[in-house]
């Protein structure tokens, strides 16, 4: 059985939770709320432990860490983006898979060193940002990416965001987009990284609507590399 690490609180991480469990994956989640409290629990951080990292969706990441002052992001927990730049620099460096969603994919380009768009113009937030569920719309893959032979070249995917990735981090190709423009997916060209903007693991398992790209697939994909 594959055992993921699934960076989030877990109470704010059912969703994922409940996808991973249904595709017969273990996994463990973040049980605490500082940096400091994280540095008393040496709690299987350990990349070794693990066959994958999952970096699930949240709020905005701190502009700081992407060398940007505040413009438009809000929801901000830095002590737990810091924690999970930590535990994704050990992964990477142990050559484990990772798979970013939502804040996630937004995470895995700051890393690399690319920047955020804090802020959709309005005409992207009535597409992206969510407003009491969330929004759904085609999108495009790029040709001969894991993308187009997961499923084909227009998903149509679901949105939940204010902000997106902006100038690319090192390494970072973007492989999927909005007809808006907003990126939807990313890849390394070298590492298996993988991230997307949209929520998979709510378009699982009895959760999406009929023409809606099957979040299984992803998911699935993910664990297979892990």
């Amino acid at each position: 059985m594959k055992k993921l690490l699934i960076a989030g609180y877990s109470d704010t991480t059912v969703n994922y939770q409940n996808a991973f469990s249904a595709l017969k994956a273990a996994f463990d989640t973040l049980p605490f709320r500082s940096l400091e409290s994280a540095a008393d629990k040496e709690i299987s951080l350990c990349p070794a432990d693990y066959d994958g990292l999952v970096l699930p969706g949240g709020g905005d990441i701190a502009p700081a860490l992407f060398g940007a002052e505040n413009h438009g992001s809000r929801n901000i927990d830095e002590a737990l983006d810091r924690l999970q730049l930590k535990i994704l620099d050990g992964f990477l460096k142990a050559g484990k898979p990772v798979l970013g969603i939502c804040k996630g994919m937004q995470l895995l380009n700051v890393y690399f060193g690319g920047t955020i768009l804090q802020d959709l113009p309005e005409h992207s937030r009535l597409v992206h940002a969510y407003d009491k569920k969330d929004r759904i719309h085609p999108t495009k893959a790029a040709r001969g990416t894991f993308l187009e032979q997961l499923y084909g070249r227009t998903p149509v995917t679901n949105s939940a965001h204010h902000q997106g990735v902006d100038a690319p981090g090192q390494g970072i190709v973007y492989v999927q987009w909005a007809f808006d423009g907003v990126v939807e997916a990313l890849a390394h060209r070298f590492l298996p990284v993988l991230g997307v903007q949209w929520h998979p693991e709510r378009l699982c398992f009895g959760l999406k609507a009929e023409g809606m790209a099957e979040g299984v697939q992803i998911l699935g994909y993910f664990l297979e590399g892990a």
